[in-house]
């Protein structure tokens, strides 16, 4: 029979491996790439990356549980009602459309513009996995449910790490009544799309862009690179794209970050797109903060929100909005550490809260029309 001191070892035996059970489902466990193997997998511009391997995930995973991360929240995350009411007014008022944004939660944003219904990144699920029971569970419940979203229009996919492309919740929006949106995805994702039975897909390669037609006229999306990777499985890391979208309508600039690491990607995107942008850059960025903690293990993966206000300066944006926090916990930060993080990030850069927000989940912000100007 086990003392006292030997149930505590099995004890944080069976802690460590449920916890390696649970992060293994959204950080993909891995050798290092070799470098036979590079001409068949994506890279980044900046940094050859390499997904963390079994023994540094260990390593973080241990040191986590030892130092008791993450630590418990000492404020609730932000939450509103999101006004349904004037969602659906603004999705049915075609070129009358007033530019918005709602965060539905981690990723995931309702973005309506010249008459069209966005999503980013949209997961619903209960968990961050492919798993029903296992995975990183929900802290808050989607602002939004999926049956009180207005008709999506387009979908617009980062890559496809399990809590930015969640099958149940494709599914669901291709069968959405009038119709499935079109789903923008980057190269190589189009192929899962197709085996889960949704075939209104795109796929781009970095700079390559798509035209769709709006109450407004024509609409461009650019695929453009950011730093991360890509994997849903032992086997398939870094075969399919990884990005960020710009998206460029007459009366909205819009860019949407996805998952990243800091690079000079984000310099290079605005030098890219200063022609059509002599004043400013885009309208809106959607920029990660959250899954920062700790920089070791992190940083190649993740920006800080220190990285997150120098991507708002590098775009030259007229205004940010801080999503991928307060709804999964993925690394060691605790959920509500990221806008107190972004607060002295700002000070230390010299940008107001008014230019990058950390808003609430169901939140909506109107924002200016370029037309009105």
């Amino acid at each position: 029979m086990l003392g006292h001191g030997g149930c505590q070892v099995s004890k944080l035996k069976l802690i460590l491996l449920a916890t390696v059970l649970t992060f293994a489902t959204h950080f993909v466990l891995s050798q290092p790439v070799s470098g036979s193997s590079l001409p068949f997998k994506f890279q980044n511009n900046y940094l050859k990356f390499e997904p963390p391997g079994l023994f540094d995930f260990l390593k973080w995973r241990w040191n986590a549980l030892v130092d008791g991360h993450p630590k418990p929240v000492q404020a609730p995350i932000p939450k509103v009602d999101a006004d349904l009411e004037f969602i659906h007014t603004n999705a049915k008022a075609g070129d009358r459309m007033q530019p918005t944004i709602t965060w539905v939660g981690h990723a995931t944003a309702l973005v309506q513009f010249a008459g069209l219904n966005m999503l980013t990144d949209p997961i619903f699920s209960e968990r961050a996995s492919p798993l029903t029971l296992i995975g990183p569970k929900r802290a808050q419940p989607p602002a939004i449910a999926l049956k009180d979203l207005p008709h999506i229009d387009l979908v617009l996919i980062s890559h496809n790490h399990y809590d930015h492309l969640d099958e149940a919740s494709v599914r669901s929006l291709a069968s959405q009544p009038r119709g499935s949106p079109l789903f923008l995805v980057p190269a190589g994702v189009k192929s899962w799309f197709n085996g889960v039975g949704i075939s209104n897909v795109v796929e781009l390669m970095w700079w390559q862009s798509h035209h769709v037609q709006s109450p407004m006229g024509s609409v461009e999306i650019v695929f453009t690179p950011v730093q991360h990777w890509s994997g849903r499985t032992l086997a398939d890391r870094m075969d399919t794209l990884w990005g960020g979208f710009a998206v460029f309508a007459d009366d909205f600039h819009f860019f949407h970050v996805g998952d990243t690491s800091y690079s000079p990607d984000f310099q290079d995107i605005a030098k890219r797109f200063a022609d059509r942008q002599p004043d400013h850059g885009f309208d809106l960025v959607l920029i990660p903060i959250g899954a920062y903690a700790p920089r070791w293990f992190m940083k190649d993966q993740h920006v800080d929100p220190v990285e997150g206000v120098q991507i708002h300066k590098d775009l030259r944006a007229r205004q940010s909005v801080a999503y991928h926090w307060g709804t999964f916990s993925l690394s060691d930060e605790a959920l509500d550490d990221p806008p107190v993080a972004l607060s002295a990030a700002r000070r230390k850069l010299g940008v107001s809260e008014s230019a990058f927000a950390a808003i609430s989940i169901g939140q909506t912000l109107k924002l200016p029309s370029r037309t009105a100007h």
